[in-house]
């Protein structure tokens, strides 16, 4: 097998989408201790966060394919040839990836390969947020600002199934808040029109959300703080309005309602971690399989168009999941 290999790159390490092109003289990954190399089928596209050191300079953490190659160690019941689907810390932009068998799922032959991609970060994000750092309950009240985000969208299946009271979003026009409310949503505010703190007072007799998952940040804190039921718990994932907070905030909402306001980041977290994560999501595979959780896919594109891909990405009009296929 050749020492190279093809794989998504950045001309001189950053810049704009302009920059990215397909590299024919990349690496090829070696796979460690404990680790399958895997032929990528398909990858997903997500937004760019801090990047952990262990990702190394190619893009990419969520993918579907099938295993070449095992590096030494244990690897459970993965076994050559197995089709497959996980999350890596970065490196699936590519024609190969070393990843750690733990982070691995046997990809159902009822599962499309482009499906297959589309769910371990998403899904294993919204599993993340609303059971392990959001601590819900069966009957909670739950909103997802950016709705039709693909986590969003994993988390208003995954709050529905797992018996929320009523499950909230926001989104940036009508057509989303449609979609959201077609997968589950109880309700959903259009934030060009409509004022979301007042219609989530307004839907639960002034009760308020138990759980309440943000990427927002800056133009939605303060919000935040007025949906929030007492003893509430805000996930904040992102920032994308800023991190640097607006003058005025009234802490004494946080404090007043006992509120839990806790960030977090799934790369950065250790492969223990990550695997007590994915050994959640494994739980619910059937549930893919049925057609109870639905993954939409926005588009698909060659690798040969990722900078098209990217650019749909970035014009925030996409409801699901984009996916590029190496072809």
């Amino acid at each position: 097998m050749s020492k190279s290999m093809k794989a998504i790159d950045i001309k001189d390490g950053k810049g704009p989408i302009t920059n990215l092109f397909l590299n024919a003289d990349t690496p090829r990954p070696v796979p460690g201790e404990g680790q399958a190399l895997v032929k990528i089928h398909s990858f997903g596209l997500n937004r760019l966060y801090n990047v952990p050191p262990q990702a190394g300079k190619t893009l990419g953490v969520e993918f579907s394919g099938w295993i070449e190659e095992l590096g030494p160690g244990n690897h459970g019941d993965f076994a050559l040839g197995d089709e497959v689907f996980g999350l890596a810390y970065g490196g699936a932009y590519a024609e190969y990836l070393a990843s750690s068998t733990q982070m691995l799922f046997h990809k159902p032959k009822e599962i499309s390969w482009t499906t297959a991609a589309a769910i371990p970060e998403t899904w294993i994000t919204a599993t993340q947020s609303l059971h392990l750092v959001g601590c819900f309950k069966a009957g909670d009240n739950v909103l997802w600002h950016a709705g039709a985000s693909a986590v969003s969208i994993a988390g208003i299946q995954l709050a529905k199934v797992a018996g929320a009271n009523k499950i909230f979003i926001t989104a940036g026009s009508d057509d989303k808040v449609e979609f959201c409310v077609s997968l589950g949503a109880t309700a959903g505010f259009n934030y060009h029109k409509e004022d979301w703190v007042a219609g989530i007072l307004e839907a639960t007799e002034g009760y308020g959300v138990n759980v309440i998952v943000d990427f927002i940040g800056k133009n939605y804190s303060q919000g935040n703080f007025e949906a929030a039921a007492r003893d509430g718990r805000i996930v904040q994932l992102a920032s994308l309005s800023g991190s640097k907070l607006a003058a005025g905030l009234d802490i004494g909402l946080l404090e007043n309602k006992r509120l839990r306001w806790e960030g977090s980041r799934l790369r950065s977290r250790d492969l223990d971690y990550q695997k007590k994560l994915r050994d959640l999501l494994a739980g619910y595979l059937p549930k893919f399989v049925d057609g109870t959780f639905k993954v939409p896919i926005e588009r698909e594109f060659s690798w040969k168009d990722i900078q098209k891909a990217h650019e749909l990405m970035e014009s925030n009009q996409s409801k699901g999941k984009i996916i590029c296929n190496v072809d």
